[in-house]
């Protein structure tokens, strides 16, 4: 497996704000709702055991349906944290960190990647929620695609990113079981 300098990833990797007005052409309206929507429970602004820097390095693209739902809330979240940030690099232009973190071998997006403040990888999430790729992957051969899209959306919608935000908290290593 070949080793990733995460420093330099992060170096070239994008703030949100960046991706979105540069990189999110065809979603870009979603990327900003989801973000202009997003409310991060009370739970998750204590999430971090203070003084402790920690990075989120995400592999994502503006197509993908899971980032536009997932991101935005990650970045309203990393905004109300002390110690915490996030960039973005777009998977098509880096293989060779997506070819390390397939899911059942296949390009599955977002991927985040749990790094301390040394970018040494402590973590990392994705592509969606446990309890939903599980519904995702019992349904992906009795239910059409845009049905199953709708019904994903309507997911994220009813758990308002918390879901996202507990998985991060456990890659990140700084607690199970938060949030309820």
């Amino acid at each position: 497996m070949q080793v990733l300098d995460f420093e330099s990833l992060w170096k070239r990797a994008l703030p949100f704000e960046e991706f979105v007005a540069a990189g999110a052409v065809q979603y870009r309206g979603l990327w900003h709702g989801i973000y202009r929507l997003s409310r991060v429970p009370e739970w998750a602004t204590s999430s971090l055991p203070k003084g402790q820097g920690r990075h989120l390095l995400v592999l994502a693209e503006d197509w993908c349906g899971d980032a536009s739902n997932t991101i935005p809330v990650l970045q309203r979240w990393v905004e109300s944290v002390v110690g915490l940030s996030l960039r973005i690099l777009r998977r098509d232009e880096h293989p060779e960190v997506m070819n390390r973190y397939l899911t059942d071998e296949a390009r599955s997006i977002p991927i985040v990647i749990a790094l301390d403040e040394e970018f040494n990888e402590v973590g990392h999430w994705g592509p969606r929620p446990a309890e939903l790729q599980a519904w995702v992957l019992a349904n992906r051969d009795t239910m059409p695609k845009d049905d199953r899209y709708k019904e994903v959306r309507r997911w994220y919608a009813r758990d308002r990113g918390e879901s996202t935000i507990r998985g991060v908290v456990e890659a990140l290593g700084v607690g199970e079981s938060v949030g309820g």
